[in-house]
């Protein structure tokens, strides 16, 4: 199967079709073919999934670099044209920041469905997708505006470079199933999950891009989406572990199978594979050939597959090699000749070292007389000194006379305590994940407005961020070194664990890791007082949330409503 080259492919993942779609798709605008499987009779079954007809001749919006849609998205690079629609790179002016945007005729026959996939998509608000910014109907366009990662790396990138290693590849398949049958409880489906549609972030997480999205703008539907998009993550676990595509026809950058020899397990194709990562992408292909010779019955669905990862031994990395330091060299130095190469001796001769000079009579005498005056000067002294001590120690005990005051460090005032102390600045702090946590509603933490809040994205599965980080927060910056003594935390939606942590007192930037902040207090609750030990100063403090509440519709989500920092 031909491929798009990796420059060619969109923000929503448009690095080529599916093969397990059931008809041939029609040759790309850039002449770069990608062709499908025949659903012949007695093939092993798809899924359901097929395309719908467009019409030929609908032509792509005349759009170029520099136009400006809603006076806020400046087109900067057309990265796809295809079926009628565009994709482009762009900036949103308003908020400086990189995003993508898909284009298409308000008339086109795919531009409803387009929209309402945006705008279901919109609602999901899960982080381990690629979030849709805005979905709009405007000028004669319908145009979709959605996230752009820059510091990711798409999975067709990664395995062209070989497989993954087993802790990878099972952290792979574990976020993609957990994401996507979160998707699949609201309804949604992606139907396109290729390597061009995933991406994983600096921060080693898994991100899906295109969800419901990619198969309206190519008229993709499917019978039974839960079975097409476990097929799917089947497919990408058995490339990232084989570095081949589970199928005859090649696809994206990858070679396939052997022809006629049907799909063999991944630990046949290559050496060294973990065996239950080879089991569990054939549960997951879902056919007869990947079952036949297996026990474990085949999982239809993101949410079967999920339990089926859950009833694995969990894979972690292995543990870094120790480097042994290098053996500890004795220099020695000559004066004169530091920094310069020495000379080997002409001889292998023993050198005989010179005795010491013998010291004279008198200068022994000399010193035994310095020594003997040092001690009397030092009896003299302590003697003069308990003297003064003891004369002293009685007028304190005379009631009659009254001591000056001497102004030493007892008669300081300690800092008062319980004065507020200002906020000058504050931002987001998601080191772990993605590195931006909902930045544009901080102030609303610190704003002395109890009914304003700022909140964290929706976690799924467990209150500790969905297994994916450690915490989340909010880095305050007092502008200059203070005495923290109390920091006062008002939650909403529920019980919320936090920690309070503070950067060393000496520090004038904010530190770029939790591991930079010293933890000082920690609590629990809707209304939460964190008070450390003892006053602390600092500039930067940390508020760390570590487990989130339960909002209604069975999510995991923190919201803070006002913190208060006083001495």
């Amino acid at each position: 199967m031909a491929e798009r080259s990796t420059a060619a492919v969109d923000v929503a993942g448009n690095g080529g079709d599916d093969p397990l779609t059931a008809k041939a798709d029609q040759a790309t605008a850039d002449g770069v073919a990608e062709a499908k499987e025949t659903a012949d009779k007695g093939t092993r079954e798809t899924g359901g999934e097929r395309k719908s007809a467009e019409p030929v001749g609908i032509a792509t919006p005349e759009l170029h670099s520099g136009h400006k849609l809603a006076r806020r998205y400046r087109l900067e690079e057309c990265v796809t044209r295809l079926d009628g629609f565009s994709s482009w790179r762009a900036v949103d002016e308003k908020l400086r920041r990189a995003v993508g945007v898909h284009i298409l005729p308000a008339d086109h026959s795919r531009a409803r469905s387009v929209l309402a996939a945006a705008r279901s998509a919109a609602l999901l608000g899960d982080p381990r997708f690629v979030q849709v910014l805005d979905a709009v109907e405007e000028n004669d366009l319908v145009y979709v505006v959605h996230e752009w990662l820059p510091d990711a790396t798409e999975l067709t990138t990664l395995l062209a470079s070989g497989p993954l290693r087993a802790h990878e590849a099972y952290q792979l398949v574990s976020q993609l199933a957990q994401a996507m049958a979160a998707a699949h409880r609201e309804g949604l489906a992606h139907l396109k999950l290729t390597p061009g549609a995933v991406l994983r972030t600096s921060s080693g997480q898994y991100r899906i891009r295109g969800l419901a999205v990619n198969a309206a703008l190519r008229g993709i539907t499917s019978d039974r989406p839960q079975r097409t998009d476990t097929e799917a993550i089947g497919a990408l676990l058995y490339a990232s572990l084989t570095q081949r595509w589970p199928y005859e026809s090649d696809a994206y950058g990858l070679s396939g199978l052997p022809k006629g020899v049907g799909l063999i397990a991944p630990d046949q194709v290559r050496a060294g594979v973990h065996r239950g990562l080879a089991e569990l992408a054939m549960r997951a292909l879902a056919n007869d050939g990947a079952t036949a010779s297996r026990q474990e019955p085949p999982c239809t669905t993101p949410e079967e597959l999920v339990k089926a990862i859950g009833a694995m031994p969990r894979i972690r990395p292995p543990e870094p090699a120790f480097t042994r330091p290098p053996e500890y060299q004795r220099t020695t130095y000559q004066q004169g000749t530091y920094g310069r190469p020495q000379p080997r001796p002409a001889t292998t001769q023993p050198v005989t070292t010179p005795p010491p000079p013998l010291q004279s009579r008198t200068g022994k005498a000399l010193k035994w007389a310095v020594s003997a005056l040092l001690i009397a000067a030092l009896g003299l002294g302590s003697w003069q000194l308990a003297d003064a001590l003891l004369d002293h120690g009685k007028k304190q005990g005379d009631p009659g006379t009254t001591q000056p005051n001497t102004g030493g460090d007892e008669d300081k005032k300690a800092p008062e305590s319980g004065k507020p102390i200002a906020i000058a600045d504050a931002h987001d702090f998601d080191p772990l994940g993605d590195g931006s946590e909902k930045p544009e509603g901080i102030r609303n933490a610190y704003d002395n407005d109890p009914g304003t809040f700022w909140h964290t994205d929706r976690y799924v599965g467990t209150p500790n961020f969905g297994n994916l980080k450690e915490g989340v927060g909010i880095v305050l910056d007092l502008g200059e070194t203070h005495q923290v003594g109390k920091v006062d935390v008002s939650f909403l939606g529920g019980d919320t664990s936090v920690e309070l942590r503070a950067a060393p007192s000496n520090a004038q930037t904010q530190p770029t890791s939790p591991k930079g902040f010293t933890k000082i207090a920690e609590g629990s609750g809707s209304q939460v007082t964190l008070k450390p030990g003892k006053p602390v100063e600092t500039r930067y403090v940390l508020v760390w949330l570590t487990k989130l509440p339960q909002d209604r519709g069975g999510d995991f989500r923190g919201k803070i409503s006002e913190i208060k920092i006083t001495t």
